[in-house]
């Protein structure tokens, strides 16, 4: 198996409802973002993906999150925008621009601060 993967950030704030502590308060972060696709074979150039493409269709959705509220955005109107659910919100978006005949999105790493993360993948 072959695996790849892009790195994006965006700036968003965002607030824990029912959280016992300060990030029930509202407050950002400099979120940064890994996209992890596999495949078991490259096309005829030697690539799995072009990572162009990959950045571009990350970079689109990020733009979507970038500078904004999380609490505000329909992905989050009924779950709190924690890594873990923004990890899965990337990843079903990005799945369905993605996934072709070579290679799958195989999972999205999302951290908030540095040495932590959450990663969300389907199987």
């Amino acid at each position: 198996m072959f695996e790849i993967s892009v790195q994006g950030h965006f700036c968003g704030a965002h607030h824990l409802a029912g959280y016992d502590g300060p990030c029930s308060n509202a407050h950002g972060h400099n979120w940064e973002v890994e996209v992890f696709l596999r495949g078991a074979q490259t096309d005829q150039v030697g690539v799995l993906a072009d990572f162009k493409e990959i950045r571009a269709a990350l970079q689109e959705v990020l733009a979507e999150l970038d500078h904004q509220d999380l609490n505000l955005l329909p992905a989050f109107e009924d779950v709190n925008p924690t890594a873990e659910h923004i990890a899965r919100h990337l990843y079903q978006r990005l799945s369905t621009q993605l996934n072709d005949a070579l290679c799958r999105l195989h999972r999205v790493r999302v951290s908030e601060t540095p040495g932590t993360a959450a990663v969300y993948w389907e199987e």
